[in-house]
């Protein structure tokens, strides 16, 4: 059995695969014709999120046998299709849990005492303290769109800072509430009340573009989103109009529509802060995801183990 490594990861996926016998090949950067007309020599593939497995690219498989996605989000797969094919899709939700939650509270620290905009100004000669008066986050609502893994430690870090922690998920159970001192309430409930809203589920029908002109205007003006989660959670457009136009106080975003964003209609917009899809670039998570999808998909194809499989067949 053979594996493709198509994305830069830690070389401890190369360890974990010298050390379970599994023969594998590097290619990075690979163009979609490139990529196709090698995949299916394959038996699995392990992948981050620059690699596109779309439903041209899987259609013909019928050697691949799993696909290993080194993090949490898999947009960047067709599932459809390699359900069909019979391909198992993997991810790995704890590797860059710790990373992304601490980027996000970095981020709310951020936009409430204006770090980014004073450390600028800062090094620029001035000396503008009262222009930089800031907020403590302590006593401020918290709401999280999104209950999983991340969602719950950025609720867990929050409460310890003195936030009211509030989400809308529909599936959190009454045992993990209580843990966090969190309350349920419905998604419009939420937009309203939250002084600080964070983006902490899942890209598909229901969610894309849940953030627009529409459900931004409900919320309060001195509201501020973080979107650590997936690009096209947000409508790009609407939020530049918002932020321009003082509908809410600031934003932070992590994710994007189309990556790598070296054009996108945000840039310029006021008060937000923009960062190169940071979530899960620490030294820390980008080993332990390296290491979870290198065993993950190797004792899928030595023992037929299945963990963290995200669709089946």
């Amino acid at each position: 059995m053979k594996i493709l490594i198509s994305d830069k990861m830690s070389n401890k996926v190369e360890e974990v695969l010298n050390s379970k016998s599994i023969d594998f090949d590097i290619k990075t950067g690979m163009e979609p014709d490139e990529l196709k007309s090698v995949i299916d020599q394959y038996d699995g593939i392990l992948i981050r999120s620059a690699t596109k497995l779309t439903a041209e690219i899987l259609k013909d498989c019928s050697n691949l046998k799993v696909i290993g996605r080194a993090g949490v989000g898999v947009d960047n797969v067709d599932l459809d299709t390699a359900t069909k094919n019979k391909i198992l899709v993997m991810n790995t939700p704890l590797g860059n849990l710790e990373a992304t939650a601490e980027l996000t509270v970095g981020l709310m620290f951020s936009l409430f005492r204006h770090i980014h905009l004073t450390s600028e100004s800062t090094h620029q000669g001035k000396w503008e303290k009262s222009k930089f008066m800031g907020t403590e986050l302590k006593g401020k609502t918290l709401g999280i769109v999104g209950f999983g893994n991340i969602g719950q430690r950025v609720a867990e870090i929050c409460n310890v800072i003195g936030m009211n922690v509030f989400t809308n998920s529909k599936s959190v159970n009454d045992n993990d509430l209580n843990k966090l001192n969190a309350k349920k309430v419905s998604t419009s409930e939420l937009l309203k009340m939250s002084d600080v809203l964070s983006l902490h589920t899942k890209l598909n029908d229901d969610t894309r573009n849940m953030l627009n002109k529409e459900s931004i205007s409900t919320m309060k003006n001195s509201a501020v989103i973080i979107n650590c989660a997936r690009g096209g959670l947000i409508n790009e457009s609407d939020l530049k109009d918002s932020l321009n136009n003082d509908v809410i106080a600031g934003a932070a975003i992590d994710v994007y529509e189309k990556e790598p964003a070296t054009e996108n209609v945000m840039f310029g917009a006021k008060n937000l802060l923009l960062t190169p899809h940071l979530g899960a670039s620490s030294k820390e998570a980008q080993v332990n995801v390296a290491i979870d999808v290198a065993n993950q998909v190797a004792d899928y194809l030595k023992e037929n183990k299945i963990v963290n499989n995200v669709n089946s067949f």
